[in-house]
Protein backbone atom coordinates (compact mmCIF):
# COMPACT_ATOMS: atom_id res chain seq x y z
CA UNK A 1 0.00 0.00 0.00
CA UNK A 2 2.79 2.08 0.91
CA UNK A 3 4.36 1.60 -2.27
CA UNK A 4 1.56 1.93 -4.48
CA UNK A 5 0.88 5.70 -2.19
CA UNK A 6 4.45 6.86 -3.10
CA UNK A 7 4.57 5.56 -6.90
CA UNK A 8 1.10 7.75 -7.45
CA UNK A 9 2.81 10.58 -5.86
CA UNK A 10 5.94 10.48 -8.22
CA UNK A 11 3.32 10.12 -11.22
CA UNK A 12 2.47 13.83 -10.41
CA UNK A 13 6.16 14.68 -9.79
CA UNK A 14 6.44 14.77 -6.17
CA UNK A 15 9.16 12.44 -4.82
CA UNK A 16 8.52 9.24 -3.25
CA UNK A 17 10.01 10.55 0.12
CA UNK A 18 7.93 13.56 0.47
CA UNK A 19 4.24 10.82 -0.38
CA UNK A 20 5.62 8.92 2.30
CA UNK A 21 6.38 11.77 4.63
CA UNK A 22 3.07 13.02 3.65
CA UNK A 23 1.11 9.88 4.69
CA UNK A 24 3.74 9.44 8.29
CA UNK A 25 4.48 5.55 6.58
CA UNK A 26 7.89 4.98 8.77
CA UNK A 27 8.45 1.92 7.35
CA UNK A 28 8.34 3.18 3.60
CA UNK A 29 10.28 6.50 4.90
CA UNK A 30 13.20 4.31 6.39
CA UNK A 31 12.98 2.19 3.30
CA UNK A 32 13.66 5.33 0.70
CA UNK A 33 16.37 6.66 2.93
CA UNK A 34 17.71 3.42 2.89
CA UNK A 35 17.99 3.57 -0.96
CA UNK A 36 19.31 6.58 -1.59
CA UNK A 37 16.41 9.30 -1.65
CA UNK A 38 17.61 12.76 -0.46
CA UNK A 39 16.55 13.75 3.04
CA UNK A 40 15.95 17.28 2.42
CA UNK A 41 13.74 16.25 -1.18
CA UNK A 42 11.15 19.17 -1.25
CA UNK A 43 7.81 19.13 -2.22
CA UNK A 44 5.98 20.46 -5.28
CA UNK A 45 5.46 23.94 -3.31
CA UNK A 46 9.31 23.76 -1.85
CA UNK A 47 8.43 22.71 1.44
CA UNK A 48 11.60 20.36 2.55
CA UNK A 49 10.70 16.77 3.78
CA UNK A 50 11.33 17.88 7.57
CA UNK A 51 9.35 20.30 7.36
CA UNK A 52 6.50 18.39 6.08
CA UNK A 53 7.39 15.65 8.83
CA UNK A 54 6.96 18.69 11.62
CA UNK A 55 3.71 20.07 9.90
CA UNK A 56 1.97 16.58 9.30
CA UNK A 57 3.31 16.02 13.43
CA UNK A 58 5.31 12.88 12.94
CA UNK A 59 7.98 13.02 15.40
CA UNK A 60 9.67 9.39 14.61
CA UNK A 61 9.61 10.70 10.88
CA UNK A 62 11.17 14.11 11.67
CA UNK A 63 13.74 12.22 13.77
CA UNK A 64 14.13 9.96 11.44
CA UNK A 65 14.79 12.17 8.25
CA UNK A 66 16.96 14.62 10.86
CA UNK A 67 19.52 11.64 11.89
CA UNK A 68 19.63 10.85 8.08
CA UNK A 69 20.98 14.17 6.71
CA UNK A 70 18.12 16.60 6.59
CA UNK A 71 19.39 19.75 7.33
CA UNK A 72 16.78 21.80 9.59
CA UNK A 73 18.14 25.13 8.51
CA UNK A 74 17.03 24.36 5.02
CA UNK A 75 13.36 26.69 4.35
CA UNK A 76 10.15 26.16 2.62
CA UNK A 77 8.18 28.78 0.86
CA UNK A 78 6.49 29.24 4.74
CA UNK A 79 9.89 30.57 6.11
CA UNK A 80 11.50 29.22 8.93
CA UNK A 81 10.26 26.00 10.60
CA UNK A 82 7.84 27.20 13.78
CA UNK A 83 8.46 25.72 16.98
CA UNK A 84 4.52 26.67 17.67
CA UNK A 85 3.15 23.64 15.79
CA UNK A 86 4.84 21.34 18.31
CA UNK A 87 3.61 23.28 21.55
CA UNK A 88 0.35 23.49 20.06
CA UNK A 89 0.61 20.15 19.26
CA UNK A 90 1.51 19.48 22.71
CA UNK A 91 3.71 16.59 21.58
CA UNK A 92 6.91 16.62 24.11
CA UNK A 93 8.41 13.86 21.12
CA UNK A 94 8.26 16.34 18.48
CA UNK A 95 9.29 19.32 20.74
CA UNK A 96 12.53 17.23 21.42
CA UNK A 97 13.20 16.56 17.91
CA UNK A 98 12.88 20.46 17.12
CA UNK A 99 15.27 21.19 20.83
CA UNK A 100 18.38 18.97 19.64
CA UNK A 101 21.46 20.76 19.55
CA UNK A 102 21.56 21.13 15.62
CA UNK A 103 17.88 22.30 15.27
CA UNK A 104 17.53 24.89 18.52
CA UNK A 105 20.70 26.70 17.11
CA UNK A 106 18.27 28.89 15.24
CA UNK A 107 16.07 29.62 18.10
CA UNK A 108 16.69 32.74 19.96
CA UNK A 109 16.05 33.12 23.72
CA UNK A 110 13.08 35.40 23.08
CA UNK A 111 11.42 32.96 21.17
CA UNK A 112 11.95 30.12 23.36
CA UNK A 113 11.03 32.34 26.14
CA UNK A 114 7.47 32.76 24.33
CA UNK A 115 6.91 29.37 23.44
CA UNK A 116 7.32 28.61 27.42
CA UNK A 117 4.49 31.42 27.86
CA UNK A 118 2.17 29.27 24.85
CA UNK A 119 2.92 26.15 27.04
CA UNK A 120 1.79 27.95 30.21
CA UNK A 121 -1.20 29.08 28.77
CA UNK A 122 -2.12 25.78 27.66
CA UNK A 123 -1.19 24.08 31.15
CA UNK A 124 -3.15 26.34 32.95
CA UNK A 125 -6.07 26.64 30.78
CA UNK A 126 -6.17 23.12 30.33
CA UNK A 127 -6.64 21.20 27.07
CA UNK A 128 -10.67 21.19 27.10
CA UNK A 129 -11.37 24.76 28.26
CA UNK A 130 -8.49 25.72 25.67
CA UNK A 131 -10.10 23.43 22.98
CA UNK A 132 -13.68 25.02 23.36
CA UNK A 133 -11.88 28.22 23.31
CA UNK A 134 -10.34 28.32 19.97
CA UNK A 135 -12.71 25.74 18.09
CA UNK A 136 -15.61 27.42 19.85
CA UNK A 137 -17.16 24.21 20.27
CA UNK A 138 -19.35 22.63 23.48
CA UNK A 139 -18.88 19.46 25.55
CA UNK A 140 -15.81 17.60 26.22
CA UNK A 141 -13.28 16.63 24.06
CA UNK A 142 -12.82 12.42 23.33
CA UNK A 143 -9.58 11.04 24.68
CA UNK A 144 -7.20 8.54 23.34
CA UNK A 145 -4.35 7.37 25.08
CA UNK A 146 -1.53 7.42 22.94
CA UNK A 147 2.71 6.69 22.90
CA UNK A 148 4.09 9.83 22.40
CA UNK A 149 7.57 8.03 22.62
CA UNK A 150 9.61 5.32 23.58
CA UNK A 151 8.80 5.86 27.24
CA UNK A 152 6.15 8.00 27.96
CA UNK A 153 2.12 8.44 26.87
CA UNK A 154 -0.13 11.71 26.35
CA UNK A 155 -3.86 11.72 25.56
CA UNK A 156 -4.74 13.02 22.54
CA UNK A 157 -7.95 15.20 22.45
CA UNK A 158 -10.75 15.96 19.64
CA UNK A 159 -12.99 18.47 19.85
CA UNK A 160 -15.15 20.69 17.06
CA UNK A 161 -12.93 19.50 14.17
CA UNK A 162 -9.28 19.85 16.24
CA UNK A 163 -6.76 17.48 17.92
CA UNK A 164 -4.42 18.19 20.06
CA UNK A 165 -2.16 16.22 22.81
CA UNK A 166 -2.23 16.75 26.44
CA UNK A 167 1.85 16.97 26.32
CA UNK A 168 2.06 20.61 27.93
CA UNK A 169 3.06 20.47 31.38
CA UNK A 170 6.10 18.43 29.90
CA UNK A 171 6.68 20.66 27.12
CA UNK A 172 6.39 23.54 29.69
CA UNK A 173 9.00 21.68 32.11
CA UNK A 174 11.49 21.28 29.28
CA UNK A 175 11.27 24.55 28.08
CA UNK A 176 12.00 25.90 31.68
CA UNK A 177 15.01 23.55 31.98
CA UNK A 178 16.86 25.10 28.28
CA UNK A 179 16.42 28.28 29.55
CA UNK A 180 17.16 27.61 32.72
CA UNK A 181 14.51 28.78 34.85
CA UNK A 182 14.21 26.76 38.24
CA UNK A 183 10.64 25.84 39.22
CA UNK A 184 10.17 25.02 42.66
CA UNK A 185 9.97 21.01 43.73
CA UNK A 186 6.13 21.53 44.51
CA UNK A 187 5.35 22.90 40.99
CA UNK A 188 6.85 20.03 39.04
CA UNK A 189 4.99 17.65 41.57
CA UNK A 190 1.84 19.41 40.89
CA UNK A 191 2.54 18.97 37.20
CA UNK A 192 2.88 15.53 37.65
CA UNK A 193 0.26 14.58 39.75
CA UNK A 194 -2.21 16.89 36.98
CA UNK A 195 -2.24 13.57 35.31
CA UNK A 196 -3.30 10.26 37.19
CA UNK A 197 -1.07 7.95 35.27
CA UNK A 198 2.39 7.82 35.88
CA UNK A 199 3.36 6.75 32.31
CA UNK A 200 1.89 10.23 31.25
CA UNK A 201 5.06 12.55 29.91
CA UNK A 202 4.32 14.86 32.69
CA UNK A 203 5.31 12.62 35.45
CA UNK A 204 8.62 11.60 33.59
CA UNK A 205 9.46 14.92 32.87
CA UNK A 206 9.36 16.38 36.39
CA UNK A 207 10.50 13.08 37.92
CA UNK A 208 13.40 13.46 35.75
CA UNK A 209 14.13 16.90 36.07
CA UNK A 210 14.35 17.14 39.81
CA UNK A 211 16.20 13.63 40.04
CA UNK A 212 19.16 15.16 38.23
CA UNK A 213 19.07 18.21 40.49
CA UNK A 214 21.15 16.19 42.93
CA UNK A 215 20.96 18.36 45.65
CA UNK A 216 19.97 17.96 49.30
CA UNK A 217 17.08 20.01 49.19
CA UNK A 218 15.49 18.18 45.91
CA UNK A 219 16.45 15.07 47.79
CA UNK A 220 14.57 16.03 51.71
CA UNK A 221 11.40 17.46 49.54
CA UNK A 222 11.21 13.63 47.80
CA UNK A 223 12.08 11.71 50.74
CA UNK A 224 9.38 14.11 52.98
CA UNK A 225 6.63 12.20 50.64
CA UNK A 226 7.16 9.16 52.14
CA UNK A 227 4.90 10.36 55.44
CA UNK A 228 2.16 11.71 52.85
CA UNK A 229 -1.33 10.20 53.36
CA UNK A 230 -1.64 10.50 49.88
CA UNK A 231 -0.50 7.56 47.84
CA UNK A 232 0.25 9.40 44.39
CA UNK A 233 2.44 11.93 46.40
CA UNK A 234 4.30 9.02 48.13
CA UNK A 235 4.66 7.46 44.57
CA UNK A 236 6.08 10.63 43.07
CA UNK A 237 8.49 10.60 45.83
CA UNK A 238 9.66 7.29 45.13
CA UNK A 239 9.92 8.04 41.77
CA UNK A 240 12.34 11.19 42.37
CA UNK A 241 14.38 9.10 44.74
CA UNK A 242 14.94 6.17 42.53
CA UNK A 243 16.15 8.00 39.57
CA UNK A 244 18.24 10.56 42.13
CA UNK A 245 20.23 7.31 42.52
CA UNK A 246 20.00 5.56 39.29
CA UNK A 247 21.38 8.63 37.43
CA UNK A 248 24.11 9.18 39.42
CA UNK A 249 26.93 7.74 37.40
CA UNK A 250 29.79 9.99 40.02
CA UNK A 251 32.28 7.24 41.59
CA UNK A 252 31.35 9.06 45.20
CA UNK A 253 27.73 7.81 44.63
CA UNK A 254 26.30 9.82 48.03
CA UNK A 255 23.00 8.97 47.15
CA UNK A 256 23.31 5.30 47.61
CA UNK A 257 23.59 4.87 51.41
CA UNK A 258 20.56 7.25 51.90
CA UNK A 259 18.59 5.58 49.05
CA UNK A 260 19.23 2.14 50.69
CA UNK A 261 18.56 3.33 53.75
CA UNK A 262 15.04 5.40 52.93
CA UNK A 263 13.80 2.38 50.88
CA UNK A 264 14.42 -0.56 53.24
CA UNK A 265 12.57 0.53 55.52
CA UNK A 266 9.59 2.18 53.37
CA UNK A 267 9.36 -1.45 52.32
CA UNK A 268 8.36 -2.64 55.58
CA UNK A 269 5.36 -0.38 55.94
CA UNK A 270 3.90 0.76 52.44
CA UNK A 271 0.27 -0.35 52.40
CA UNK A 272 -0.73 0.95 49.03
CA UNK A 273 0.58 -1.58 45.96
CA UNK A 274 1.92 0.59 43.28
CA UNK A 275 4.30 2.60 45.96
CA UNK A 276 5.58 -0.72 47.11
CA UNK A 277 6.06 -1.66 44.05
CA UNK A 278 7.90 1.19 42.97
CA UNK A 279 9.72 0.54 46.16
CA UNK A 280 10.86 -2.76 45.39
CA UNK A 281 11.97 -2.21 42.17
CA UNK A 282 14.23 0.95 43.87
CA UNK A 283 15.59 -1.71 46.09
CA UNK A 284 16.80 -3.78 43.35
CA UNK A 285 19.63 -1.16 42.32
CA UNK A 286 21.33 -1.76 45.52
CA UNK A 287 23.08 -5.48 45.24
CA UNK A 288 23.23 -6.40 49.14
CA UNK A 289 21.49 -8.38 52.11
CA UNK A 290 19.97 -5.77 53.05
CA UNK A 291 17.69 -5.04 50.25
CA UNK A 292 17.51 -8.95 49.16
CA UNK A 293 16.10 -9.15 52.61
CA UNK A 294 13.40 -6.35 52.36
CA UNK A 295 12.35 -7.92 48.65
CA UNK A 296 11.81 -11.25 49.83
CA UNK A 297 9.43 -10.48 52.25
CA UNK A 298 7.30 -9.28 49.61
CA UNK A 299 7.50 -12.19 46.98
CA UNK A 300 4.32 -13.97 47.82
CA UNK A 301 1.91 -10.59 47.99
CA UNK A 302 -1.25 -11.35 47.41
CA UNK A 303 -1.05 -8.92 44.35
CA UNK A 304 0.55 -9.88 41.23
CA UNK A 305 2.27 -6.76 40.27
CA UNK A 306 3.92 -6.52 44.01
CA UNK A 307 5.42 -10.09 43.11
CA UNK A 308 6.54 -8.73 39.81
CA UNK A 309 8.50 -5.83 41.28
CA UNK A 310 10.01 -8.94 43.81
CA UNK A 311 11.36 -11.17 41.02
CA UNK A 312 12.75 -8.03 39.20
CA UNK A 313 14.76 -6.89 42.91
CA UNK A 314 16.17 -10.05 42.58
CA UNK A 315 17.58 -9.63 39.09
CA UNK A 316 20.19 -7.10 41.22
CA UNK A 317 21.96 -10.99 42.05
CA UNK A 318 23.91 -12.04 38.83
CA UNK A 319 27.15 -12.17 39.90
CA UNK A 320 27.69 -16.37 40.82
CA UNK A 321 26.87 -18.22 42.89
CA UNK A 322 23.82 -15.50 41.32
CA UNK A 323 21.55 -16.14 44.24
CA UNK A 324 21.12 -17.12 47.69
CA UNK A 325 19.39 -20.07 48.97
CA UNK A 326 16.38 -17.93 49.79
CA UNK A 327 16.35 -15.97 46.30
CA UNK A 328 16.56 -19.06 44.90
CA UNK A 329 13.96 -20.41 46.89
CA UNK A 330 11.44 -17.49 46.41
CA UNK A 331 12.25 -17.83 42.50
CA UNK A 332 11.28 -21.07 42.40
CA UNK A 333 7.90 -20.07 43.89
CA UNK A 334 7.82 -16.92 41.34
CA UNK A 335 8.68 -19.03 38.06
CA UNK A 336 5.36 -21.30 38.93
CA UNK A 337 3.26 -17.92 39.73
CA UNK A 338 -0.59 -18.20 38.20
CA UNK A 339 -0.09 -14.66 36.68
CA UNK A 340 2.09 -14.79 33.44
CA UNK A 341 3.69 -11.49 33.76
CA UNK A 342 4.97 -12.66 36.86
CA UNK A 343 6.52 -15.68 35.49
CA UNK A 344 7.84 -14.25 32.63
CA UNK A 345 9.34 -12.05 34.92
CA UNK A 346 11.02 -14.38 37.42
CA UNK A 347 12.25 -16.00 34.27
CA UNK A 348 14.18 -13.45 32.87
CA UNK A 349 15.62 -12.89 36.64
CA UNK A 350 16.82 -16.69 36.30
CA UNK A 351 18.03 -16.68 32.64
CA UNK A 352 20.17 -13.07 33.58
CA UNK A 353 21.72 -15.03 36.61
CA UNK A 354 22.95 -17.63 34.91
CA UNK A 355 22.40 -19.64 38.22
CA UNK A 356 23.60 -23.22 37.30
CA UNK A 357 21.51 -24.58 40.15
CA UNK A 358 19.69 -27.93 38.60
CA UNK A 359 16.46 -27.26 40.55
CA UNK A 360 15.98 -23.83 38.05
CA UNK A 361 17.45 -25.25 35.24
CA UNK A 362 14.47 -27.71 35.23
CA UNK A 363 11.88 -25.32 36.07
CA UNK A 364 12.87 -23.12 33.07
CA UNK A 365 12.74 -26.47 30.75
CA UNK A 366 9.08 -26.98 32.15
CA UNK A 367 8.21 -23.44 31.20
CA UNK A 368 9.19 -25.06 27.43
CA UNK A 369 5.61 -25.62 27.48
CA UNK A 370 3.79 -22.56 28.80
CA UNK A 371 1.01 -21.22 27.54
CA UNK A 372 2.81 -18.26 27.05
CA UNK A 373 5.30 -18.05 24.10
CA UNK A 374 7.03 -14.77 25.80
CA UNK A 375 7.63 -17.42 28.99
CA UNK A 376 9.00 -20.03 26.23
CA UNK A 377 11.05 -17.62 24.43
CA UNK A 378 12.75 -16.48 27.39
CA UNK A 379 12.71 -19.87 29.33
CA UNK A 380 15.11 -20.78 25.78
CA UNK A 381 17.32 -17.95 26.88
CA UNK A 382 18.17 -19.24 30.27
CA UNK A 383 18.49 -22.72 29.44
CA UNK A 384 20.82 -21.49 26.90
CA UNK A 385 23.08 -19.28 29.14
CA UNK A 386 23.95 -22.50 31.37
CA UNK A 387 24.44 -24.25 28.25
CA UNK A 388 21.83 -26.58 28.72
CA UNK A 389 20.69 -29.16 26.03
CA UNK A 390 16.92 -28.22 26.54
CA UNK A 391 17.35 -25.01 24.95
CA UNK A 392 18.32 -26.65 21.58
CA UNK A 393 14.99 -28.37 21.08
CA UNK A 394 12.89 -25.82 22.90
CA UNK A 395 13.99 -23.17 20.38
CA UNK A 396 12.95 -25.89 17.24
CA UNK A 397 9.96 -25.78 18.05
CA UNK A 398 9.59 -22.51 18.74
CA UNK A 399 10.68 -21.44 14.90
CA UNK A 400 12.54 -18.08 13.58
CA UNK A 401 11.81 -14.96 16.11
CA UNK A 402 8.56 -12.93 14.99
CA UNK A 403 9.42 -10.16 12.59
CA UNK A 404 10.28 -6.97 14.39
CA UNK A 405 10.71 -8.44 17.78
CA UNK A 406 14.31 -7.81 18.38
CA UNK A 407 13.86 -9.50 21.80
CA UNK A 408 13.02 -12.35 20.43
CA UNK A 409 16.08 -12.22 18.27
CA UNK A 410 18.57 -12.17 21.14
CA UNK A 411 16.61 -14.50 23.10
CA UNK A 412 16.02 -17.37 20.25
CA UNK A 413 19.81 -16.17 19.12
CA UNK A 414 21.72 -17.73 22.36
CA UNK A 415 19.86 -21.35 21.57
CA UNK A 416 21.33 -21.05 18.01
CA UNK A 417 24.71 -19.51 19.68
CA UNK A 418 25.19 -22.44 22.07
CA UNK A 419 24.34 -25.03 19.78
CA UNK A 420 27.04 -23.75 17.52
CA UNK A 421 29.06 -23.63 20.44
CA UNK A 422 28.45 -26.96 21.37
CA UNK A 423 28.62 -28.86 17.98
CA UNK A 424 31.98 -26.96 17.73
CA UNK A 425 33.21 -29.06 20.42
Amino acid sequence: MGADKATGGAAYGEPPLITAVRAGDIELVTRLLDDGSDPDARDAHGTPAFRLAVGTRSAVVARLLLDRGADPAKQGPEGPLPLRVAVDWGSPALLDVLLEERVRGRLSRSELLDMRDLAHRWHETGVDAELRRRTGAEGTPVRTRVQDDEFDSVDECSLGGTTVRDGHAAILTRLEQLLGIRAPFETLMDRALAHPDPDHAAWGSSAILLSLRRDPATWESAAALRAHEDPRRRLFGAHVLRLTHLFDGSDEDPFAGPALDVFTDWAAEEADTSVLREVLVALGEHPGPRAEKAILLHAGHREARVRWAAAYGLSAWTSPPAFSGPAREALLQLLNDPEPEVRQRACLTVAEGRDRDPALADVLAALLDDTDRRIQVVAVYGLALVDDDRCVPGAGRLGPPRPGDPEEETYLGAAWRYEWRRNAR
